[in-house]
């Protein structure tokens, strides 16, 4: 993960979420599931939020493409309990559907628009996410358990994902500012480790 800048919510946001929901929650205080399900107002602004964060999700740090999950509205603090808070703009990340199943209600997962650049470490050639070793215990703890409760290193998903983009960009199949543009995190801890340049020795070797 790395740090993400909050962006403005959309023009019409309020008409189309925000006052809906609103009136909604007034006679529904705490709804239900099956309530929820049917006052998705988020959902419609589904490609907003992936325009606005470039299609990139705020927890792998990966492109989302189109086709599989564009209009996933993660709700960082989840909606079951801060109702107040399910059609609120800021309260939305953009997150790929897979990471948004994992995340569910836990509060162990740390906010991309609060953690900083070089708290989440790649490990090459590995391409295990780790806690960076200079944080502090607590921060370093909380960064684990992110790690952890989001299977950011579980092989079939994450990691697989994170190797295929380092493959393509080391075969030369994608310029580095594609690589950059669809997966930033990569690229980030490439640059901050000075390996940019001799990364396709380490990894295809």
């Amino acid at each position: 993960m790395i740090h993400i800048d909050r962006k403005d919510e959309p023009d019409n946001f309020s008409d189309r979420v925000r006052f809906r929901g609103r009136l909604f929650l007034q006679g529904n205080p705490s709804p239900t599931s099956k309530q929820w399900r049917s006052h998705q107002y988020w959902r419609e602004v589904g490609s907003d939020l992936h325009d606005a964060y470039g299609g990139i999700c705020a927890y792998s740090c990966h492109w989302i493409p189109y086709d599989t999950g564009a209009d996933t509205v993660e709700h960082f603090r989840p909606k079951a309990i801060y109702p107040d808070e399910a059609y609120e703009w800021s309260n939305y990340r953009l997150v790929c559907a897979t990471l948004n199943g994992r995340k569910g209600v836990y509060g162990d997962v740390l906010d991309p628009f609060v953690i900083q650049d070089g708290w989440f470490v790649i490990d090459f050639p590995s391409m295990l996410v780790k806690p960076d070793s200079d944080l502090a215990p607590g921060n370093r703890q909380c960064v684990q358990a992110t790690i952890d409760r989001l299977g950011l290193n579980d092989e079939g998903t994450c990691l697989k994902s994170r190797v295929k983009w380092l493959t393509d960009y080391c075969s030369n199949d994608i310029s580095l500012d594609y690589f950059r543009r669809h997966a930033p995190f990569i690229v980030a801890e490439l640059e901050r480790q000075d390996l940019l340049a001799t990364i396709r020795e380490v990894f295809i070797t």
